[in-house]
């Protein structure tokens, strides 16, 4: 079983997790930019985290076996800081380096007019730079965040072919994909969906343009949750076939869009900006 991860923090995660994702199935994933648990306080601090997600992470994951690609973008609750706004004007430089498969997480927390620019401006530069766009849709008021979320995206020039919802529940699931954007569902331990939910939504709304992801990170989170989603639907019925879709083609099909997908994983260097992790190591 190959397991693409389309969501997930591993910046929050330790490397015996690439290890047990990599046993579990893993083999390529994309780690979006998202905010740290507390605020930042300058566009320095993003910027070294930009580049952490650009050299670091991509060093780490291949010491495992794994293709790390990433998403950058001001993510929507630190949109609301003017000391963070600057950072709109850096992503350009950022946006065009290899391993960036797209603009995010962009999209809706509060529902602010700060966010509301964000959003905008960053559809925008994922026009400009033919890349698509990851939208986190907002955990409070879900259907009433996805309905303006989706108005924004009609008023842009993006396509919605080029846009993935993610966060989507039973509420919000079908106006999603009534949209013709792409589909992404987060399975957690205790909150947001989990395994037996997916399998529902699946059965009820079919596997074409849907996306599950672990969305691991600092919190109560499960990195293994894709791999427990494709044994659920095995369990209930789904051919090996239809979990190779979920879980493999369709997010290779949407980040695919960017054409700087790389799928094999490089033998990482000795050193890594002289960090010497691998001494002594596998």
């Amino acid at each position: 079983m190959r397991i693409f991860d389309p969501h997930i923090h591993m910046t929050s995660r330790t490397t015996d997790d690439y290890r047990a994702m990599y046993d579990a199935g893993v083999r390529a994933l994309v780690e979006p930019s998202f905010w740290l648990g507390q605020p930042r306080t300058s566009p320095a601090s993003f910027f070294d985290y930009f580049d952490a997600l650009l050299g670091w992470e991509p060093f780490r994951a291949s010491q495992y076996g794994i293709a790390h690609h990433c998403t950058l973008a001001l993510n929507p609750k630190e949109a609301n800081d003017p000391r963070c706004i600057p950072v709109l004007d850096a992503l350009p430089r950022y946006l065009v380096k290899d391993s960036v498969v797209a603009v995010g997480e962009i999209g809706y927390d509060s529902m602010t007019p700060a966010e509301d620019h964000a959003l905008a401006a960053q559809l925008q530069l994922a026009v400009e730079h033919g890349l698509p766009a990851l939208v986190h849709t907002p955990h409070r008021d879900k259907l009433a965040g996805l309905h303006r979320t989706i108005d924004v995206i009609r008023e842009s020039d993006l396509p919605p072919e080029l846009v993935l919802l993610d966060h989507l529940n039973e509420t919000t699931v079908k106006a999603a994909t009534d949209s013709g954007c792409w589909a992404g569902f987060s399975i957690y331990p205790d909150t947001k969906m989990d395994e037996d939910r997916m399998v529902t939504i699946l059965q009820n709304h079919g596997t074409e343009k849907m996306l599950v992801n672990s969305a691991a990170d600092w919190g109560n989170s499960d990195p293994l949750k894709t791999r427990k989603v494709a044994d659920a639907m095995l369990k209930a019925g789904f051919t090996e076939d239809d979990v190779d879709q979920v879980l493999w083609r369709n997010p290779v099909a949407f980040y695919g869009q960017s054409g700087r997908l790389r799928l094999d994983v490089l033998t990482p260097d000795p050193l890594h900006e002289g960090n010497s992790v691998l001494r002594g190591g596998e």
